[in-house]
């Protein structure tokens, strides 16, 4: 792991964040600590880490409103660690723009694997290609093959897939689906959203009952198969 990737981590309980930091500097990662939501935004400006890792129980103000302040100017990876584990806080979370959400207690190999994803989805962000398992989508050619065969989707279908594609690995929220392909006014319960994703699972899954390349978050919105293709 390259030495030079640098990780704040915003956590008010001390031991915790020392044990992140530990475990961390023995990945070669650098890693520098903020205790309260105004130190991390002072430091994630000043230090412009490589990755954020956020609590949301913080003494001076809740971390929702940190990741808000912090996607008014960052585009920053940032993982939501937190002992919040309801559905709801996830959603809000990942609405605000948190790249993940992990819940304590965790395991440093399931934190090191979101780290990592993180840093892929990042370096990956451009990509004209998205290609894995036996699906591949050229976006500039919007030409999407399954098993070298070209698939047709809909209007509609190509831009969620295309959408999940670009943010491969990501779980991207009902709502934020809904309002970037329909408009923040549309208001049908998700039911259109779940027509048009049950389509593209009967055209690019063998089995949509299991499915290999799109997954539902379940309460919380879909996530699609990491890209292979990383440059």
């Amino acid at each position: 792991m390259n030495s030079q990737i640098h990780i704040l981590t915003i956590e008010d309980e001390k031991s915790m964040s020392s044990y992140i930091a530990t475990f961390l500097n023995g990945e070669n990662y650098k890693v520098s600590s903020a205790m309260t939501g105004s130190e991390g935004l002072s430091l994630a400006a000043v230090l412009r880490p490589d990755v954020i890792l956020l609590d949301l129980g913080l003494p001076d103000m809740d971390g929702i409103e940190v990741l808000r302040r912090l996607r008014s100017w960052s585009r920053i990876p940032i993982i939501i660690v937190s002992a919040r584990h309801e559905e709801s806080e996830k959603v809000m979370a990942l609405d605000q723009g948190a790249d993940d959400y992990i819940t304590k207690p965790f395991g440093t190999n399931e934190l090191a694997a979101r780290i990592r994803t993180c840093l892929r989805h990042n370096k990956s962000a451009s990509s004209k290609i998205y290609r894995a398992l036996d699906l591949e989508i050229q976006f500039e050619k919007r030409s999407i093959r399954l098993r070298g065969e070209q698939i047709h989707l809909t209007q509609i279908e190509y831009q969620l897939l295309t959408l999940l594609a670009e943010n491969a690995g990501r779980v991207l929220t009902y709502n934020f689906l809904m309002n970037a392909i329909w408009g923040p006014y549309i208001d049908d319960n998700n039911q259109i959203l779940r027509v048009n994703m049950a389509n593209i699972r009967r055209k690019i899954e063998l089995n949509p009952a299991q499915p290999q390349y799109v997954f539902t978050e379940i309460g919380i919105g879909y996530r699609m198969l990491e890209n292979e293709c990383e440059a």
